[in-house]
């Protein structure tokens, strides 16, 4: 029997022995309109398909990997085993998980919202942070920084990687809308290629990092809605979900 393809990964450099990247839509089983490496759960698709896709990417990560169900909130939940053997299990009502503790992997679904990971690998800590704007104005980002930080992370050893995202170049919002935002992350506020209001979200998250006094940034700068290798709700609607994973260093 010929080898099954392994996810296609966009992999970053988060420090000595952590695994971290984001995947793409190649190298799963799901067929359309979700087409491929679906990681989402809660999008329609055949469960038995998600849990194939989730453990061809829990083998790239080297363990399972542990998902919440997301609700563009800030809570932070910190996960200190392998992961459940369910691959469709939630850790609960969550929109960033740390990993604390050796080998331990955790991830954040998006298609279009922005997928942030951060470690520290000296003390053996990661995070996988997602961002839309209600989560980017609650605050979830500077959440998932304090609660490293608490643990024993030191500002001057995180590094993060902010993932594929909608660019703001292509995320058309009402004016109102983007200067609400912008009222709290200044940096969101931009405009369309077409000249329209626009939400930047990755310029903002940048921004709340370097706030949060995370300076080593790396930025996965492809936009969702032109990229095809991606996911994105934005342009197909119905569609299915690429994830950020991190996972700590055994």
């Amino acid at each position: 029997m010929a080898a099954q393809p392994g996810p296609v990964v966009l992999a970053v450099d988060l420090g000595p022995g952590v695994r971290a990247g984001f995947t793409t839509r190649a190298g799963g089983v799901s067929a359309e309109p979700y087409g491929g490496l679906n990681l989402g759960a809660g999008v329609g698709d055949d469960p038995a398909s998600v849990a194939e896709n989730r453990s061809r990417v829990a083998g790239w990560a080297g363990a399972p990997v542990a998902f919440g169900t997301q609700v563009h909130g800030r809570d932070v939940a910190v996960v200190t085993s392998s992961g459940d053997p369910d691959p469709l299990a939630s850790v609960g009502e969550v929109d960033a998980l740390v990993a604390s503790g050796p080998g331990v992997a955790v991830g954040v679904l998006v298609a279009d919202c922005v997928p942030i990971l951060i470690a520290d690998a000296e003390a053996g800590l990661a995070a996988a942070v997602h961002a839309g704007r209600r989560g980017l104005v609650a605050g979830v980002v500077e959440a998932a920084v304090e609660r490293l930080v608490a643990l024993g992370a030191r500002h001057d050893r995180l590094r993060a990687a902010v993932g594929p995202s909608i660019a703001g170049a292509s995320y058309e919002v009402p004016a109102e809308l983007r200067d609400e935002v912008a009222d709290v992350v200044p940096d969101v506020a931009a405009r369309t290629a077409w000249g329209t209001p626009a939400l930047d979200l990755p310029a903002g998250v940048l921004a709340v990092l370097r706030g949060a006094g995370v300076e080593g940034v790396e930025h996965v700068a492809r936009d969702t809605y032109l990229d095809e290798t991606l996911f994105s709700y934005r342009r197909t609607g119905r569609t299915g979900r690429f994830a950020g994973i991190v996972r700590t260093p055994r």
